[in-house]
């Protein structure tokens, strides 16, 4: 079909941005504090599948602010047993994760991916991924081998900017064993993290592409790692707001299209921006459903 609407194989579905942790350089940051009724996004998820959705990743804000953990486990067990989607995922900050919740919602989860720029504790703290006492570290350990424990992939995502740009993190990757370890260059979104009606200011963050090249020269022998320059991100996700609303970051804002609760599914990724062949160059497509991946649990 000409002028066919993509397919939504994976969507990045960002239902809070609330968060406790205050990462400098956060590209989708506390504007509103709302979130659907969870009918709602079930209703708005199940759409998604019928029009092809295959994997759906959750995200914020931090998802496990809302309800402790409860309204993401609610929404990974229904896509998994309801939906029967072949991948279901989380990207959290990893504060607020317990034992408790792997007990209860572990089964349905193909992979937790744990946001974690630096292993040197002083480094998070000046990047603002931290809160009081707590050492973000020894939780990224400690997930680790919760992940290992009840069968859930485990994911690293590292924001590589000013301050950990020259850090050597071969060994720490290598030894916490994640199935990828996505590393994207810092990146400037207008009316987030930039510009007049921001809550972040990104500049004393940002990199130049020379710089992650060498970041990523660095730590070539790294079996796992993804690459995600500036270029490779901004077009390649299908990212839906709290409304549902597909956000389009083609000019370096993100600009909502119509919710899909209201329009459907097809109408609304027509204003997505969606960049169908980015998204498979940069390797979006991938072993994603840990029934798939032969991981050493």
């Amino acid at each position: 079909r000409d002028g066919a609407a993509p397919t939504p194989t994976s969507v990045n579905y960002h239902f809070t941005r609330q968060c406790n942790y205050k990462c400098g350089f956060c590209f989708h940051t506390a504007k509103t504090s709302f979130v659907l009724p969870l009918e709602e996004a079930k209703r708005g998820l199940a759409m998604l599948k019928e029009a092809g959705m295959e994997k759906i990743n959750f995200s914020g804000g931090e998802p496990f602010l809302q309800d402790r953990g409860e309204f993401v486990g609610k929404l990974v067990q229904f896509c998994k047993q309801v939906l029967k989607l072949p991948s279901v995922s989380i990207v959290s900050n990893g504060s607020m994760i317990r034992e408790q919740w792997f007990k209860k919602y572990g089964e349905y989860l193909d992979i937790l991916a744990i946001s974690c720029d630096s292993f040197d504790e002083e480094v998070n703290v000046l990047i603002g991924r931290g809160q009081g006492k707590k050492n973000h570290v020894e939780k990224l350990h400690k997930l680790r081998k919760w992940c290992r424990d009840y069968a859930v992939a485990f994911k690293i995502n590292s924001v590589i900017n000013r301050f950990n740009i020259e850090e050597d993190m071969n060994e720490q990757i290598k030894a916490l064993n994640p199935v990828r370890w996505k590393v994207f260059q810092c990146l400037l979104i207008e009316g987030e993290n930039c510009g007049e009606d921001a809550l972040r200011e990104v500049e004393k963050f940002l990199i130049s592409d020379d710089d992650f090249e060498r970041f990523l020269d660095r730590h070539k022998n790294v079996s796992c790692l993804v690459p995600e320059s500036n270029q490779k991100m901004r077009d390649s996700y299908l990212i839906l707001d709290e409304y549902m609303r597909f956000l389009n970051c083609t000019n370096g804002r993100k600009e909502p299209s119509k919710s899909i609760l209201d329009v459907g599914v097809e109408e609304a990724i027509q204003f997505s921006g969606f960049d169908e062949k980015m998204f498979l160059k940069r390797g979006g497509k991938y072993v994603w459903s840990k029934a798939d991946m032969k991981l050493d649990w």
